[in-house]
């Protein structure tokens, strides 16, 4: 008999709106995935990782650190990933099953551990956190107070007896559910209810993976900026995105502001991402004449996805 860990990370992110997918965005030099994945290796009662993958991300799997583990295509919304990963591994002797989204980092040996215990007398373990907001329904023009002393929001990983939820997904398929114990809900089963952690918090917005980025890096990273162009007639004078009246100008390829382009190059030092030239080559037509003000908020956009925070520059 052995448990086995899914990782989901076959989303689309349309709420990060990042460039790359979610669950391959670097935090202190490492994916998201893998904060789960190294946990999960950590915990002695876990014989097998699967990871549930997006077929468009297919290439960030290529790195041979993710050979060792099984990979399952995912399906288009969250139900059905967890079924297709379930079907494949139902060959296997599976006792017990963890499905996790890849999402929530912030997962400890020790948590995951708890979950598996609570599953020795158990068919179902569920993490769930007491909602302390207060909380407002809005139904068109009708707005509710709900009783927050009843609400709670449910984590991941969630434990099941594989046998247990595996029959339940292949007679009660619901594309529509959020969550597998929301399956065990809709199919009147009951289910076993264990105290989250308030550390295992959900990325979603660019806010939460500065958030994670502070927890796991708490340090500060530098980067100095050094820019120079030469003064031609006929051309505009644009210093820190500003047009200065003048009628000498930078010559450059964009539109050759000193000021942004230091700025530029620090911030992408500090990053470990290369420099302005690497990045807005002088050769490809489209950034000729372009603004720096629009390449400083690519910039600044790249670095945000990747967790970084601006903290001052001098």
């Amino acid at each position: 008999m052995s448990n086995f860990f899914i990782i989901l990370a076959a989303g689309n992110n349309k709420r990060l709106k990042s460039n790359i997918p979610k669950p391959y965005i670097k935090i202190n030099n490492k994916e998201l995935i893998q904060y789960s994945i190294d946990t999960a290796n950590n915990v002695k009662n876990i014989n097998k990782i699967i990871i549930v993958y997006n077929n468009r991300h297919k290439k960030y799997l290529k790195n041979n650190k993710f050979n060792n583990y099984l990979k399952v295509l995912g399906g288009k919304t969250r139900a059905q990933s967890v079924y297709n990963a379930l079907k494949k591994i139902k060959k296997y002797n599976c006792k017990n099953v963890l499905i996790h989204d890849s999402a929530r980092p912030n997962i400890s040996v020790k948590f995951v551990e708890k979950i598996l215990n609570a599953l020795k007398k158990n068919y179902s373990a569920i993490p769930i956190i007491k909602v302390t907001d207060s909380v407002k329904m809005k139904k068109k023009n009708e707005i509710k107070n709900i009783n927050r002393d009843f609400l709670y929001s449910t984590q991941t990983p969630q434990g099941f007896n594989f046998n247990f939820i595996y029959n339940l997904n292949k007679k009660y398929f619901d594309r529509s559910v959020t969550d597998d114990a929301s399956l065990c809900l809709n199919s009147n089963k009951k289910i076993k209810l264990i105290n989250g952690i308030k550390e295992n918090f959900k990325i979603t917005t660019l806010n939460d993976l500065k958030i994670l980025n502070n927890q796991k890096q708490n340090k500060n990273r530098y980067g100095i900026g050094f820019d120079v162009h030469r003064l031609v007639l006929g051309k505009k004078l644009y210093l820190g995105g500003i047009n200065i009246p003048s009628k000498i100008g930078t010559l450059g390829h964009s539109d050759g502001d000193p000021v942004l382009h230091a700025i530029i190059d620090a911030l992408l030092g500090a990053c470990s991402m290369g420099d302005i030239g690497n990045k807005f080559s002088d050769k490809n037509k489209k950034f000729k004449n372009i603004r720096s003000t629009i390449l400083l908020s690519k910039v600044i956009k790249e670095i945000e996805t990747l967790g970084f925070l601006i903290n001052n520059i001098d």
